[in-house]
């Protein structure tokens, strides 16, 4: 497949992407550049430009977009395929696509009026968030004004637009949950990225100081969350259905098992010919038992928890609902397949030799990365694994903080 590395102008025609494959295929090939940029990325502490470049040129961030604004409407599942193969190459790079490639779909909540202020002249704007309700809406004539110090948001030195989430007050009285979008440009970003993992993801603070906010750039989170958002009566593709807050944490779940997938291979290529004292490493049957055990930790999470949102995905384009069952055990298999590759990782590193532990190694880089990653709040196993034994044993949420055993 020939791929135009020159990014096309708003409006030009692009070479139309037919099938997952085609995406898989654009996303493998992007691999090298990205292990080429991954120190880099970790010197900036963000994404380097010419990736979301290179994004944008290969409709990378397109996956979940409306139609309606030039995109595909594919599957999470699809998301999730692309981020991972792209996460081989660098974790902080992937991590960077997943959220640019995600974020459109959150925008498709908002009306339509929000959506054409960010895509009606140019289809290719970018977006981040910062998801924690931390801000605060006073209402106004027309909207509310909006003040907050807002942090995490990933590739925010890239985003045209930014959704934060907060509360609308009366006083001291706290109201409805909101989701608000804003131009970056109405925000301050800070330069506070200072990490040991997934340092190239630039997932900075901004604040936001007294900045109005429209009426229809205002979603309310509740109704977001029950399915009665204003973008849902535009849509109909499954993925604008798809349920947040469970089995979306899959998302998070591809980075991890894409960086645990790089590690995998920088470690045989490296293994393979290397010497401890003038003796083969891997004739070592102890190594070869480690690297064997690896792989099929790392292929498990794989098939884990790509099966269950291709299977949510079958079930949202049948037209129906993802039961909470489903749910949940979505959420458990990406939280528990995170599990798996630091096992597979750390399993690895421990046997990697001295010189994995230098600054300049890229098994360190996707070692540090890859404990960030699945450190995610989405990803926590133990609150995963007790919400699926909740809802199996038939218990409900009002009694979930009960007693733990009968006395």
């Amino acid at each position: 497949m020939s791929l135009s590395t020159v990014e096309p102008g708003a409006g030009e025609e692009r070479t139309p992407v037919q099938t997952r494959l085609d995406l898989l295929a654009r996303a493998q090939a992007l691999i090298p550049a990205l292990e080429a940029r991954a120190a880099e990325g970790e010197r900036l502490r963000r994404c380097p430009d010419e990736t979301v470049r290179d994004y944008v040129a290969h409709d990378l961030l397109r996956i979940c977009q409306p139609k309606r604004y030039g995109g595909f409407e594919l599957g999470y599942d699809v998301l999730c395929e692309v981020t991972q193969t792209l996460a081989r190459g660098d974790g902080s790079q992937a991590w960077v696509h997943m959220v640019l490639a995600d974020n459109p779909l959150k925008l498709s909540a908002y009306a339509l009026a929000a959506q054409d202020d960010v895509w009606g002249k140019d289809q290719r704007k970018k977006l981040c968030v910062a998801v924690a309700p931390v801000g605060r809406a006073t209402k106004v004539d027309g909207g509310v004004v909006w003040n907050g110090l807002h942090g995490f948001s990933s590739g925010i030195d890239h985003a045209d637009f930014v959704m934060c989430g907060g509360f609308e007050y009366d006083g001291d009285r706290r109201g409805r949950g909101l989701m608000v979008l804003m131009p970056t440009t109405d925000v301050r970003i800070i330069d506070d990225w200072y990490v040991v993992g997934l340092a190239g993801t630039g997932s900075k603070s901004f604040e936001v100081k007294d900045v109005f906010v429209p009426a229809h750039r205002i979603l309310d989170k509740k109704e977001n969350d029950e399915g009665r958002s204003p973008g849902m009566l535009f849509y109909n593709a499954p993925v604008t259905r798809l349920p947040r807050g469970g089995v979306s944490a899959v998302s998070y779940t591809a980075v991890v098992v894409g960086i645990a997938q790089g590690f995998f291979d920088e470690f045989c290529r490296i293994t393979a010919p290397r010497t401890s004292r003038g003796n083969s490493v891997a004739v070592n049957v102890a190594i070869q038992a480690s690297v064997g055990q690896a792989a099929a930790e790392i292929e498990a999470a794989d098939r884990m928890y790509i099966g269950a949102i291709r299977e949510t995905m079958e079930t949202l384009a049948r037209g129906e609902e993802v039961s909470e069952l489903q749910h949940v055990q979505g959420k458990r298999n990406a939280c528990y397949a995170a599990q798996l590759c630091l096992q597979a990782v750390q399993r690895l590193y421990n046997i990697a030799g001295g010189r994995a532990i230098f600054r300049d190694s890229s098994l360190q880089r996707r070692f540090n990365d890859c404990f960030a990653a699945a450190a995610h709040h989405s990803l926590v196993w133990e609150t995963a694994a007790a919400e699926f034994g909740r809802v199996v044993l038939g218990v409900e949420k009002s009694q979930a903080a009960g007693r733990g055993r009968d006395e």
